[in-house]
């Protein structure tokens, strides 16, 4: 016999004896057949699937509610939501979760959308954060006269004291009643519970004398 032919009808055999093995174990309802099945199930299924995406577009031509219609379309739930107009733009950030199989429809939806709707859009897959008990949640609110580099001092005091930076809004606008051109920030912190909260706010404040900025650091008490 041909020795390629024969190379063909022994693969062939084999693949018909896997078949026939795992109709078997199906059958049979064996321990083997079930791990299999359950394994499958779990990593198409979990509850903890999420995806984070992220888009840019024209103010005037939103594309918001559209983007939350497709998630619940898609069988997801809308975990988190976060829209802001940057300059001429709208910039939305919304976290989607839901199984395995609803959260790879929604990236082929959104994959669509964004290129019917010219889009700029990411997106990501992601899971839940741990919960970060040992970080201890506060406000700190800045307000001072608008020059470069007041943002920049206060996220490297931050970074040096290794504070979490759980949100942050900054802008510059100007005053209505003097027509000033100001800065305000509101940032949220963790701060590890092992730090001396009075020293730390002591520092803050020294640093904000220095650099002339009116703050508060406070504790978000919700």
């Amino acid at each position: 016999m041909n020795p390629s032919l024969q190379n063909l009808l022994m693969l062939l055999a084999g693949l018909q004896d896997r078949q026939v093995s795992s109709s078997v174990l199906e059958r049979s309802g064996s321990p083997e057949h079930k791990r299999i099945k359950l394994n499958q199930t779990q990593q198409h299924s979990g509850p903890e699937n999420q995806l984070l995406i992220q888009t840019l577009t024209p103010a005037a031509q939103s594309s918001l509610p559209t983007l939350v219609r497709k998630i619940a379309d898609a069988g997801c739930s809308l975990v988190d939501a976060r829209a802001n107009t940057l300059g001429s733009d709208l910039g939305t950030e919304l976290l989607a979760q839901g199984s395995w199989n609803a959260i790879a429809k929604l990236e082929t939806i959104m994959a669509r959308l964004a290129r019917e709707m010219e889009l700029h859009l990411t997106m990501y897959r992601t899971s839940p954060r741990a919960p970060q008990r040992h970080l201890l949640p506060y406000m700190v609110e800045v307000v001072a006269a608008d020059r470069h580099g007041v943002l920049a001092e206060l996220i490297d005091f931050f970074v040096v004291h290794k504070l979490s930076i759980e949100q942050l809004a900054s802008q510059r606008y100007q005053a209505m009643q003097t027509g000033a051109e100001m800065f305000s920030a509101q940032i949220t912190l963790g701060i590890p519970d092992e730090n001396h909260i009075a020293a730390l706010r002591d520092e803050f404040l020294e640093l904000c004398d220095r650099l002339n900025l009116d703050a508060v650091m406070e504790p978000i008490k919700f």
